[in-house]
């Protein structure tokens, strides 16, 4: 009988042990989730994602880390996330290479398929830049400059497949703008560059451009959004300046490998939103330039299609291709 009960007991106790350890093991999340960043420290892209990381955590009490993985215009972000279990530990915060990249290169190792929208967070246009010492006081005259000479414009961009680097094509497309491409590593390299009259011009975020700007040491020749930014209501858009129908902003959104469990996928949409809907992070990221969004996973799939396909075209129009 005693044998019995101790078998009994041993059995139950066991049972004890195992059950709060499976039940932990079940529970979403349970160790950090790394956020997958494809730009450099410091530029907007990471910004912009430890902001709303950090308000993310805060609120849910989650471990967000994030992880600066650049390189191949956020290619090997990407692919490192496409490839990560689908277990919603691993997620990228995007920006539009997620959506350009498989059209703009010969060949990249993913799909857009392979990817599950999250949150679309916001967007934020971009400013055309040029050393005041060039001498062009509107987009036209950056065109007549440009056409003097072979090579006469040096263009600075983010890296091959940015935001920066797309906008300038779309501007050459539609203005027969011509510049030699300089591809840097991130935005600060290629502001310095033209600061320092190494190159002639460059696009970049709003926010980051208005120190020099306003100290003169860039001019401004256009804000590439569909309207002023309200950190620069005095500047006006490209569209403004001439270029009827120009239109090209940067973007943010939340993705993660697309065979994520779609109880997960809610729970880090759940978890994003919150985070977007508070007015102290709402305000931060307006000083920035970005306009929120808080888009949900359905809106932001819809989203991630229509880009995809919007710059397919002007890629396949613009004769933009990349090894």
């Amino acid at each position: 009988m005693k044998t019995r009960f101790k078998s009994l007991f041993t059995a139950l106790l066991a049972t004890a042990i195992v059950a709060p350890a499976a039940q932990a093991a079940g529970k979403y999340p349970s160790r950090p989730i790394r956020v997958v960043v494809m730009f450099p420290a410091g530029g907007s892209a990471d910004i912009v994602g430890r902001m709303v990381a950090q308000k993310a955590g805060d609120l849910s009490g989650f471990n967000f880390v994030v992880e600066n993985r650049p390189g191949a215009g956020g290619n090997l972000a990407l692919d490192a996330v496409a490839t990560a279990a689908p277990d919603g530990y691993t997620v990228v915060f995007a920006t539009p290479g997620i959506a350009i990249n498989p059209s703009l290169y010969a060949k990249v190792p993913y799909k857009l398929s392979d990817f599950k929208a999250i949150s679309l967070v916001g967007e934020a246009p971009l400013m055309l830049l040029a050393r005041p010492s060039l001498g062009a006081k509107s987009i036209e005259d950056l065109v007549k400059i440009s056409k003097k000479a072979p090579d006469a414009i040096r263009f600075g961009s983010s890296g091959n497949g940015s935001s920066s680097h797309l906008a300038a094509e779309v501007l050459r497309s539609m203005t027969g703008l011509q510049y030699l491409h300089v591809p840097y590593k991130g935005g600060g390299a290629a502001m310095t560059d033209v600061i320092g009259a190494q190159t002639d011009i460059t696009v970049q975020p709003i926010a980051e451009s208005l120190p020099f700007i306003r100290d003169k040491r860039l001019q401004a020749m256009g804000q590439t959004g569909r309207a002023r930014s309200p950190i620069a209501p005095d500047i006006p858009t490209i569209e403004e300046e001439g270029v009827k129908g120009y239109a090209s902003t940067t973007w943010y959104m939340v993705a993660a490998p697309a065979k994520v469990p779609q109880e997960v996928v809610d729970t880090l949409a759940r978890t994003f939103s919150e985070a977007l809907r508070q007015p102290d992070l709402r305000e931060k990221l307006q000083n920035i330039g970005v306009t929120t969004i808080n888009g949900g996973p359905a809106q932001g799939n819809e989203f991630l299609a229509s880009e995809a396909a919007r710059w397919e075209k002007l890629i396949q129009a613009a004769k933009i291709r990349l090894e």
